[in-house]
């Protein structure tokens, strides 16, 4: 029986060092690979990740109760038939 044990923990080892070396060439390559995206970059930059940093421009936050356009996706007319059918 000793074998046999010997053999499932030498299997076990060989899995979880298996899957250590895996977890660990892929979370080195994602760093390595994204830590260029995090360098911050000019106005004459060849290379834009968005138009806010092509125009230098800070985003505005709108209130979540400041109207959002002309469209209410709320107030459409299906979802107020369908809440007059409920309340009748």
């Amino acid at each position: 029986m000793s074998a046999f044990w010997r053999a499932a923990f030498g299997t076990l080892e060989g899995i979880l060092v298996s899957t250590a070396f895996l977890l660990a060439l892929f979370i080195g390559f994602c760093v390595l690979f994204n830590l260029p995206k995090l360098k911050p970059r000019g106005k004459g930059a060849l290379v834009v990740r968005d138009l806010d940093e092509r125009l230098g421009a800070t985003p505005e936050y709108l209130h979540p109760d400041a109207p959002h356009g002309p469209a209410d996706q709320l107030q459409t007319p299906e979802l107020l038939e369908a809440r007059q059918r409920k309340t009748a």
